[in-house]
């Protein structure tokens, strides 16, 4: 320093403040990643609720396409006299057809209960191409369609058009052999009785299929 220049101190930062700054750097940082995370996280959960909505509308049509042409043509055989239907509390078979844009279309034969499979139970839909013969086939052949994966429970109620009372139309089980139910109410729980999707659809016969319509009353086979 020469004779007569101004003296300057130079201060950079101490180590405490370089400390500080770096702690609040990481907490700032921290709060990013956090935000975007939670941003992330939400926009997961609502691609699932989508999802799942989107499962039960095409799950929805499926079933209401399927039952609203079901075959009323009467069997005979020791086991019954009327259409080719079996509802239960716990499963319903029927058959009907297959939507051309599902499969090849056509007369099926069609199963929908509760079944295990390899990642847990599922309402599960059977289907098999039609034969004609009194008697539902061999499900064990049939193929397999996983409609509500994680399914564990399934309610089914019928409702006979013919009661006058309302209140005593629905019942869990169909008796009445001549006639096929005017409507069909599921209700399908999983883990813990947890509410997974509740469907009711009007059940439809094949206008050809129906001896009410026809007047063949005698027919025998199963489509």
């Amino acid at each position: 320093m020469t004779a007569g220049s101004p003296s300057r101190v130079v201060r950079g930062f101490t180590l405490v403040e370089m400390l500080v700054v770096i702690v609040l750097l990481s907490l700032i940082m921290l709060a990013i990643v956090s935000s975007l995370r939670s941003v992330a996280q939400g926009s997961e959960r609502a691609s699932a609720h989508f999802e799942r909505l989107d499962d039960k509308r095409i799950t929805g049509n499926f079933l209401r396409g399927v039952l609203a042409r079901v075959s009323a043509r009467r069997v005979t055989s020791p086991e019954r006299s009327g259409p080719l239907f079996e509802g239960a509390p716990d499963h319903v078979a029927w058959v009907g057809v297959m939507p051309a844009r599902y499969g090849a279309g056509g007369r099926t034969f069609f199963r929908l209960a509760i079944e295990p499979q390899q990642q847990g139970s599922a309402l599960v839909l059977r289907y098999l191409p039609w034969s004609d013969q009194p008697r539902f086939p061999d499900w064990q052949q049939a193929a397999v369609q996983v409609l509500v994966p994680g399914a564990q429970g399934l309610a089914l109620r019928y409702r006979d058009a013919r009661q006058p009372d309302e209140s005593l139309a629905w019942s869990e089980s169909w008796s009445p052999v001549d006639d096929l139910p005017a409507a069909l109410a599921l209700v399908v729980t999983g883990e813990a009785g947890k509410l997974l999707q509740t469907m009711e659809f009007p059940v439809w016969s094949l206008p050809r299929s129906d001896p009410r319509q026809s007047g063949d009353t005698t027919s025998t086979g199963g489509g």
